[in-house]
Formats: C-alpha cells, structure tokens, sequence
C-alpha cells in the first residue's frame, strides 16, 4: 500500500488454483476481499495515486473474468468497472482506470488485441490481421496516452510496440533476433524496461524512454538479471537475479551509481555453490535434420573414464521452455552424479512461431522423437553411461515421460512422471470452467474430444499401458485442477498390471506441482532414491509410497 504497511496477496487452497485476494495489516489480521465458493481472483494492479487497485474475479460466471475497482479506504468498497461477455481475457489497466486491454485468443500463434474505453465503453482493435499472429498486451505510460506491447506480426519474433491511444500510430520500440518477453515503463516514465529471451537467457534491457537511448545496469557476477522495478520517483531500482548455481536473490541500487547492494541470500547455507554446476546450451540435430536446443547440466564427477547416468528433462507447457537458471531438483540430482539435459524440442516456446507450431496435433509424436534422439546426444558427450540414460518431466513433461515408456519402450531405462497427463480425453474434457477463453486454442492445439478421439486415444499412453516394460515413478497433487488424480491411479494400476517396478506418491495438500516444502524435499529425495535403485542400480533404503 502507499501509505501504511498492509499489502495485498493472493492464495488458493491445498493447490486448487482457485487463488483469492487477501489484505494483511501490520498486526497480521488478514481479509479476504473475495470471499466465496469456487471463484477465482487475480490482482490486477494499482490506480496511479494508490487509492484504489483492481481485481479480476470470476465469481459471476465461472468461465469469464469481470474487472472490479476496490478503494483503500472505506473498507475496500468496490465497483465493477468491466463486466466481460465476450469471454476475452482482461490484461492491464491504464494508471487512472480508464483503459483495459482484452486479447481474444483462437490458438497459441493467433490471437487478437483490444483496448476498451471503459467510460465511453469505445473497443479499439490494435492489432487486425491475417495468419498467424499471436500478441500481448505490456504496458500503458502513466500518462495513459500510449500502450505498449508485443508482437510477431511480419516476423517470427515478438517485438515491442507502442500504439498511441490519440491517433491510433503505431511504432516499433524494441526488435531482437529472439522473442522480447515484456517492455513496460517505471512509475515515473523515465525508463523502458525490456526482457528479451536470448537463447533461453534473460537479456534485461533499460532505455531512457524519451530517447531510447540505452542505460547500463551495473552487471552481479554469475547472475542473470531477470526483472527489475523501480522506486516512485525513479531514483532506485530492485533487481531479482539468479544463475544455475543460486535461486533468486534481491539486490537494490540508486540509478546515480555504485554497487548493488544485495539484501537477500537465498541459498540454504549448508550448500555450497562451488559444488553446483554451470548450465549450458547444447543443440543436436533431430531425426530429420531439425536443430534441437536444450540446456545441458554436467556434474563434477563426470568424465570419459567414469561415465555417468544421465536424465532428459521434458519442460511442461506444450509451448513452454526450459531456461537458464536455478532449479534446485535439477541441482540436486546433478550434485549425486546425473547429468540432465533439459530439451527444448519442437513445439518448445521462444525459437519462433514456426518452431512453437511445428507439434501442433502432433503430441507424443513429432516431439517425442526429439526426446528419443536427444539420448544418441548425451551418449556422443563421452561422459554419459550409455547404458543409464532416463527421462523425466512434470506436466506436459509428465506425458512425454510416459509417452516415452509406452511408445518407445526400449529407449529410456525408466521414467520420472511428475503430475503427468495419462489420458488426453479425460483432461481436454475436464479443464477448470475459467480455461474457457483459452479452450479453442488448447482443441486447435492437440485436438477436440468431440471429433479428434480416435487420435487423442492414440497419443494417450494409458490406453497403451501394456507396452511399459521399464521401472516408473509417479508423483500426484491430490487437489490438481489440471491433471484429474484419477489418471495417475489408473497408469498406475495399469502399468503394475504388467509386473513393472512402480512407485507412486500421492501429496494431499498439493495442487498441479511442488508448493510445500516439506513436500519438496519427501519427493526430490523420493526421485533420487528411485533413479539411485532403478538406473544406477545401488541399493537404497525403501521410499515410503502412497498405495490409493
């Protein structure tokens, strides 16, 4: 808040993404400023003066995000400014509430930008098209006259623009040989900052925003710096930064010079960084002469005279990406001596918009073969066991895991699914009633139920669990929204059907992913005693399992 020590955030319970809005004072007392059943809420940001802010909520109809207005004073009072019938998706407002953007999305490379006058209720179309042309809304200044945002209109790449809320004139800011992630202003208007995907790398640019001209940021050794903010008045900036070797830390510094100062150490302090290990980019060429990139984890230990087990790392999405920078799972398995190479393969967001289509209705096919090759390039770095060579992944990376061992049964030595989609019909037909903006792109993506079943069948490894031969590990939120417990308990059950190793660990506190971290450490220490027994092949105490 501006003026006193209450801040806002939001929660959802035991994982089930319904996230709601809660105000904390300096005593502790907190207040939920959306209560109800099975609603979600999301804020979405401050008025210029702090007065009021803005929340989407889709307490009025489940599948659709209404905008509300909520003063500071007056016991958070509040309005609907936006009541959205259109099913589009409400992104950022201007400072003074006069503006709101909305995108209309029809599939991951096509979508549409909008600007609503919410007094005149005037809609503006920014960016008509023709293809495939996906864009996103950044930024307004704060004088509310210009927004900011990107797209890969006439081009593979996003780029920033600006389009001038006045006359409608549009003109590029930022281009790259690689996506720009996000450009936005500082509260002041004296800086632009942009972020740009290099290479799976952040490449954090700051531009004074009346010249463009470029303003240097002192570098932090061994650091990526991923995203900043600056100071009401322009005068000092927050830095998060992090590198393979440490999680995200916090450092501050006046824009008139010296060092940054760094206010947080994140790393528990019974590890030391020296033995973690550097990322780096290694590419392969696929089965059909498609350049892979990934992200290549190689311990200490490993060498051509003592070569060591290996692991794929399949990223979640579909479209999402592996990136440079601190995983402490990977690390951990890393430091016990497994190397893991975290692939991008086709489909794989921030190569392009051809690269991120080039899977579309081809799951569990076109990309799992880059999944399969990628084992001849971690056997050719002449330090990897070709005989101890696993996958792994969570998510979309989950089913890869599982497709793998079901499609492909002799190539990975055993498998890691971690809250992994079994049954493709089961959850394009259960996805959470506010997905419903996004469902056409998520059916013209991998396919409709209603008229693509013979194909999702086909890619869904539960309906071929029977060719499953190598150990599998399962890990399941009992509280996901996304992926149906349901679909673990029955791969699981099929896949013990065929007298294979399974471990399965149901968290009933968790959602789509690790939150808790007591549930972090029982599962990554669950995963390593399960690669240690099954593709190392050492004895290791037994792992206590969920038995549904």
């Amino acid at each position: 808040f501006g003026d006193d020590e209450r801040f806002l955030y939001t929660s959802d319970q035991g994982g089930n993404e319904l996230n709601h809005l809660y105000v904390q004072d300096a005593n502790g007392d907190v207040t939920d400023l959306t209560p109800g059943d099975n609603l979600k809420a999301q804020f979405n940001g401050w008025s210029s003066n702090r007065s009021s802010f803005f929340v989407a909520t889709n307490e009025r109809d489940q599948r659709f995000f209404d905008v509300y207005r909520y003063q500071v004073a007056d016991g958070y009072q509040r309005e609907m400014i936006f009541q959205n019938d259109d099913g589009h998706l409400p992104g950022v407002l201007s400072d003074d509430g006069r503006y709101i953007t909305l995108v209309s999305v029809r599939t991951t490379n096509d979508s549409d930008l909008y600007v609503q006058n919410l007094v005149t209720g005037e809609r503006t179309h920014i960016t008509p098209h023709e293809g495939d042309v996906a864009s996103s809304p950044n930024d307004f200044s704060p004088d509310g006259r210009y927004l900011y945002y990107t797209t890969n209109q006439d081009g593979e790449y996003q780029r920033l623009f600006r389009y001038d809320l006045e006359n409608g004139d549009k003109e590029e800011m930022v281009a790259s040989e690689w996506d720009v992630m996000y450009g936005g202003l500082s509260r002041g208007g004296k800086y632009l900052t942009v972020g740009i995907n290099a290479d799976a790398r952040t490449d954090l640019r700051v531009y004074d925003a009346e010249t463009m001209e470029p303003v240097t940021l002192p570098e932090i050794p061994g650091a990526n710096v991923t995203s900043i903010r600056f100071s009401a008045d322009d005068a000092q900036v927050a830095m998060y930064a992090s590198g393979s070797r440490f999680p995200s830390d916090l450092f501050v510094q006046s824009m008139d010079g010296g060092e940054p100062r760094r206010l947080s150490n994140s790393l528990n302090e019974n590890i030391d960084s020296e033995n973690l290990v550097d990322a780096t980019i290694a590419r392969f060429e696929s089965y059909d002469g498609l350049e892979i990139p990934g992200v290549l984890y190689k311990p200490h230990q490993a060498t051509s005279s003592t070569p060591a087990p290996a692991l794929v790392w399949v990223h979640g999405g579909p479209g999402g990406q592996s990136r440079v920078g601190y995983s402490g799972l990977i690390q951990y398995l890393v430091n016990h001596g497994y190397v893991v190479y975290a692939i991008n393969n086709r489909g794989s967001s921030g190569y392009g918009k051809s690269f991120v289509a080039m899977d579309d209705k081809k799951h569990g096919e076109a990309d799992l073969k880059d999944v399969v090759a990628s084992k001849q390039m971690l056997i050719e770095t002449g330090y990897v066991d070709r005989d101890k060579i696993g996958i792994i992944g969570g998510s979309y990376g989950g089913y890869m895991v599982v497709a793998a061992l079901a499609f492909e049964p002799e190539v990975f030595e055993v498998g890691v699914d971690i809250f992994g989609v079994t049954n493709w019909l089961r959850t394009l037909e259960s996805i959470p009633p506010w997905w419903e903006a996004q469902r056409e792109a998520l059916y013209a993506e991998l396919g409709d139920p209603a008229t693509d079943r013979e194909r999702l069948e086909r890619i869904s490894p539960l309906f071929h669990a029977s060719n499953i031969v190598k150990p599998l590990m399962v890990l399941q939120g009992a509280n996901d929204p996304r992926v149906l417990q349901i679909e673990s308990d029955e791969m699981v059950a099929a896949v013990r059907a065929n007298n294979v190793p399974v471990e399965y660990i149901v968290f009933p506190d968790e959602g789509h992913g690790f939150r808790n971290k007591k549930n972090q450490e029982r599962g990554y220490r669950a995963i390593l005693a399960f690669l240690e027994q099954h593709l190392r092949g050492i004895d290791t105490p037994a792992v206590m399992t969920d038995q549904p």
